[in-house]
């Protein structure tokens, strides 16, 4: 026997409002990975390939013994979940290695938002901070540092007076430079840390804009790039300005510097990737969304870029 169904007269007229306010919404599915700036889409460069597996990575380094890239996560904010920042280590052609080296147990973990990072001396050196959680407390910088060998946490420094490093480069005798963007109400400062562990102002204010990426040449000379302009500054290890050299645009984040000086600085503004030979800059790659600080693979030869709320990273091969 056939069943017939019914429906009330509520639910029908629940279809018919659904279906009225289903055709007076416009369905809009998501545009592939690129850029919108000033009201225009620019698609991200065909020769930048993206793999995920990530959660908000915001920087990486190479580890050449491992051969792996080193990507570090903040996981969900610190107001939202308190220490829930990990490190995957990942393959050159962007596959993920180990998921969470650092992070696969909090058994004596801190890392709580974790932003930029370097690997000097055997060691893992990140820019984190304590505090900015959910009850409001301040927040307090503080750099932490892991055992390459084993993940395990080999120390800390917290700097007073600092909210947070933006990024940190790290010197052969283990003196750490950090970047304090700065803002309306935090002062701009780029920091210089002993091998001791003692604090103090390497650079304040002008001629830095919001000083965000940082690395060390092959002199150990200190450069940092700006949110607020397009500068690549480089100063001496005493705080003295050596140099100034333009990248294509402003808005940046990430810096690389190569043997030969070549240098690589990423656009999180405005999603591209400059690249300055002999003082001149050329914009290699451009539409990629949040490239924040970048790291280069030297034995694959690529500029590797977190794309922080992306959750991926980006590979961009270079000459």
């Amino acid at each position: 026997m056939k069943m017939k169904h019914f429906l009330s007269t509520v639910a029908v007229a629940a279809l018919m409002t659904a279906s009225a306010h289903a055709q007076q919404a416009t369905f809009t599915a998501n545009t592939p990975l690129g850029v919108t700036a000033n009201g225009k889409y620019t698609a991200m460069s065909s020769n930048v390939k993206v793999y995920g597996g990530l959660v908000f990575s915001e920087s990486c380094s190479y580890d050449p013994d491992r051969n792996l890239v080193v990507a570090v996560n903040r996981g969900a904010a610190q107001n939202v979940a308190v220490n829930d920042g990990f490190v995957s280590l990942i393959n050159h052609d962007g596959s993920v290695h180990t998921p969470a080296w650092i992070g696969a147990t909090r058994a004596g973990l801190v890392l709580n938002d974790p932003l930029g990072s370097d690997i000097a001396n055997g060691k893992l050196y990140v820019a984190d901070k304590d505090g900015g959680t959910a009850d409001g407390a301040a927040p307090v910088n503080v750099v932490r540092i892991f055992d390459m060998k084993t993940g395990a946490p080999a120390g800390e420094i917290k700097i007073e007076g600092s909210v947070g490093f933006n990024d940190v480069a790290v010197a052969k005798d283990g003196t750490i430079y950090g970047t304090q963007t700065g803002s309306a109400t935090v002062v701009q400062r780029v920091y210089k840390i002993t091998p001791d562990g003692k604090a103090s102002v390497l650079v304040e204010g002008a001629p830095l804009a919001r000083p965000n990426g940082i690395a060390l040449d092959t002199e150990g000379n200190v450069a940092v790039v700006n949110l607020d302009s397009a500068a690549v500054l480089t100063f001496s290890p005493t705080g003295k300005l050596l140099k100034t050299e333009q990248a294509s645009l402003p808005g940046n984040d990430g810096l690389v510097i190569l043997a030969d000086g070549t240098k690589y600085v990423s656009s999180v503004m405005n999603g591209g990737m400059s690249r300055i030979r002999g003082g001149k800059a050329e914009l290699i790659a451009s539409g990629i969304p949040s490239p924040a600080s970048i790291c280069y693979d030297s034995q694959a030869k690529q500029i590797v870029i977190p794309m922080n709320p992306n959750n991926a990273l980006g590979f961009l091969k270079v000459e």
